[in-house]
């Protein structure tokens, strides 16, 4: 990956206030569902077992007490990146982008090295995004994509060009008419995430893997 094209890399920022988890979603045409998006289901269960890798994670770090202890939200942030992801897909299929395996497997290996190794890379993702091991492929994939549609369009790195990127996904977004339960909060199309999230999702980011944003 060039110099330029890590300057650009873009992410998710998924620092959501805390929200249990519910057995319905905001419409009762939609019972066990976290969100709708795109008229397809996120289960509460798909929820649930995301959280509960992420909780097994932190249980066995030696820093198990602090990370149990400081995410709280872990709820909304990953029900907020389970639908970022269909969002950063639509967006991707809309413009004849894709990320190989091939690619994931490099950009990985590239956070590997920059980080010091697997174990550094697992941890510091555990701790600032909340991602478990088995989830470092997603968000490696994710990264992926997201440097490839803004070269694709083109994306520069002024308040112009993140403006066009948030439009685009603005854009996807509304098209896929993000039904959330109301619990975790209402979507928000304009800043593409929930709208309890305290920071936005898109902003850039260097290609520190600790800074590696999960939407997680």
């Amino acid at each position: 990956m060039h110099r330029r094209d890590r300057r650009i890399a873009l992410s998710v920022s998924a620092a959501l206030l805390a929200a249990p988890l519910l057995t319905a979603c905001g419409s009762d045409a939609h019972p066990g569902a976290a969100a709708v998006v795109g008229g397809e289901r996120i289960e509460v269960s798909t929820l649930q077992a995301q959280v509960k890798d992420v909780r097994a994670a932190q249980a066995a770090s030696p820093q198990a007490a602090q990370l149990l202890g400081t995410s709280g939200d872990l709820n909304r942030r990953k029900l907020n990146g389970l639908i970022f992801d269909r969002v950063v897909s639509k967006v991707a299929e809309d413009n004849g982008v894709t990320a190989t395996r091939a690619e994931t497997q490099a950009t990985r290996a590239a956070f590997v090295r920059q980080s010091g190794g697997e174990d550094r890379l697992a941890a510091a993702l555990l701790q600032e995004q909340g991602v478990a091991p088995d989830q470092i492929d997603d968000v490696v994939r994710r990264n992926v994509l997201m440097n490839k549609i803004a070269a694709k369009l083109g994306i520069t790195e002024t308040p112009e060009g993140q403006k066009k990127l948030t439009d685009v996904f603005t854009a996807a977004s509304k098209d896929l008419d993000i039904d959330v339960n109301p619990r975790f909060g209402a979507w928000d199309d304009a800043q593409v995430q929930l709208a309890a999230a305290a920071s936005p999702w898109l902003r850039q980011i260097s290609q520190d893997p600790g800074a590696v944003e999960a939407g997680a």
